[in-house]
């Protein structure tokens, strides 16, 4: 995945943030609006919208007005989270990448932290604790805690990357895109770490999830089956290695969803 002429190309310390949406008008401002307050001010914010039915594509625009780094990406037709993050993606011209849900917050000084510590830590990936707040933005959780580092055979047991949280340097990956199956970002962390080198955590509190009703990774059932499919059919670890993997990562799941 490491490509040094593909990395060459990328402005050095540009933060370029993905962000997807879909019927998000109701608080994707809110989710802009922690960006734009971020004390780090060198980045790029590209926003794809995935066909909303709603007027999120209005709101974006109104933002792009006030805001030249903030970029509107209109899908062409609705493919789903991977697909408008990858659209976001082949317009990213910052060496680092950071992504952001159109429901999520940072804290203002989360690129500007984030950054200093990643550029320390020479990983592919970092990413940070967060805690949980509820759909109307009240509510703060408890702290969701996150482990030191992570390699490709500790990730495939870990739950600790909240997408929201992560920064991944394009000087040491490369180009890379996100695949279209129910946990893309799972899979592209993986992606990104089979090749060898890290992900590292950096222990502060620097992000809010926003836990919405139809939250796809609260329903438990088929995020399991699909957590298993990852191993079986995309990873492809035999039984055993597939069993082990998936038994720490059920654990790790249930001790983090067990209290907001």
């Amino acid at each position: 995945m490491q490509n040094s002429k593909i990395s060459s190309q990328y402005v050095d310390e540009l933060i370029s943030i993905i962000m997807p949406a879909y019927k998000a008008a109701a608080v994707i401002s809110e989710s802009i609006q922690s960006v734009v307050d971020q004390t780090y001010e060198k980045w790029e914010l590209i926003i794809t919208d995935d066909c909303s039915p709603d007027n999120t594509v209005e709101v974006v625009r109104n933002w792009c007005k006030r805001d030249e780094r903030i970029k509107l990406i209109e899908a062409p037709a609705n493919g789903g989270p991977a697909a408008a993050r990858n659209l976001s993606l082949s317009q990213a011209r910052g060496r680092w990448v950071a992504f952001l849900d159109s429901d999520d917050l940072w804290l203002p000084q989360k690129l500007e932290i984030q950054l200093k510590f990643h550029l320390q830590q020479q990983a592919k990936i970092s990413y940070t604790e967060f805690r949980r707040i509820h759909a109307d933005g009240t509510g703060v959780g408890r702290l969701i805690k996150i482990p030191t580092k992570l390699t490709y055979r500790q990730l495939l047991g870990n739950t600790g990357i909240a997408t929201s949280t992560v920064l991944v340097d394009r000087k040491l990956t490369g180009t890379f895109s996100m695949k279209k199956m129910f946990y893309d970002d799972f899979g592209c962390w993986l992606d990104i770490l089979r090749s060898g080198g890290w992900a590292s955590g950096l222990r502060e509190d620097l992000m809010r999830y926003r836990v919405m009703g139809g939250s796809v990774s609260r329903n438990k059932r088929r995020s399991a089956i699909e957590v298993w499919k990852t191993y079986r059919n995309v990873e492809n670890l035999g039984l055993l290695d597939s069993s082990i993997h998936f038994a720490s990562y059920a654990i790790r799941a249930l001790l983090k969803y067990r209290q907001f």
